[in-house]
């Protein structure tokens, strides 16, 4: 039974990469009748093979663990608590980013987009968003979209929404995450705002290069964009899950208005 599971997790994965078996096979140095074995249950790998086969195939670390596990082996990655001495390092790693980042905004988030770290302009942007939504690891895009978060705030709001349901739906194929595909039914089920969708003066300025994250604030617009970080050599899964999203002044306006809200009482 566990060669069965583990074929069909493999099968999966490889569908979702759009590999025939033959592809995965020749990256993975072995035949296409062994994987094809593997595949059906009536081959079972060894524990360095399917270590390899989650490697090419890209796998997040929780996923190449439950390959191992439905092969009937121990798992091979860790998964320590964020609050763990072994961790400890890297966290503190990503408040000193943090904190050289200000007066621009800065957020940690894990896998499903929930807030595990934030600086201090990040939190002086959430000031305004109802309370009921910022509880502990709360997530930040039910934050951006609901109507009682960021949205009536973001200029170019039908822009980004669609901006971000765009990246939510491309991490969901590449992890097949069933915690991402509830919340982007829960995003999607969000009646859009008056006027966010009207053409013309809403969009970001040079959309082939940049999409802009356009926010209302008590001093002026601020126009963003924003990188992802990620940690480069993970073992750990809880460190492999973290991303920073960290955002720039897209013009010298928005710069000086930053500096402006961070002095601000």
């Amino acid at each position: 039974m566990k060669n069965i599971e583990l074929g069909a997790l493999l099968r999966d994965w490889r569908q979702r990469r759009r590999l025939s078996q033959l592809d995965l096979a020749g990256d993975a140095r072995i035949s296409t009748r062994h994987l094809s074995f593997i595949e059906t249950g009536r081959s079972r790998p060894s524990r360095g093979l399917i270590l390899h086969l989650g490697e090419l195939l890209d796998l997040p670390l929780r996923e190449r663990n439950r390959l191992l596990l439905a092969a009937g082996f121990a798992p091979h990655f860790a998964e320590n608590a964020l609050v763990s001495a072994p961790l400890q390092p890297a966290i503190d790693a990503l408040q000193q980013l943090l904190r050289v980042h200000d007066p621009n905004p800065a957020v940690v988030v894990d896998r499903h987009w929930n807030l595990v770290l934030a600086n201090r302009m990040a939190e002086r942007l959430l000031a305004n968003v109802a309370p009921e939504l910022l509880p502990p690891n709360c997530n930040v895009l039910r934050l951006t979209l609901h109507p009682q978060g960021l949205a009536p705030a973001i200029v170019n709001l039908g822009e980004w929404r669609a901006h971000l349901l765009s990246r939510l739906r491309r991490q969901i194929a590449m992890s097949g995450d069933t915690k991402l595909s509830e919340l982007l039914r829960e995003l999607s089920g969000y009646a859009p705002l008056p006027d966010e969708d009207q053409p013309g003066g809403y969009a970001s300025p040079a959309p082939d290069v940049l999409v802009l994250f356009r926010l209302r604030s008590p001093v002026g617009e601020l126009r963003l964009f924003s990188t992802m970080t990620v940690f480069g050599t993970p073992v750990d899964i809880t460190l492999s899950e973290l991303a920073l999203e960290s955002f720039y002044p897209a013009d010298a306006s928005t710069a000086d208005n930053l500096r402006k809200l961070a002095n601000s009482p």
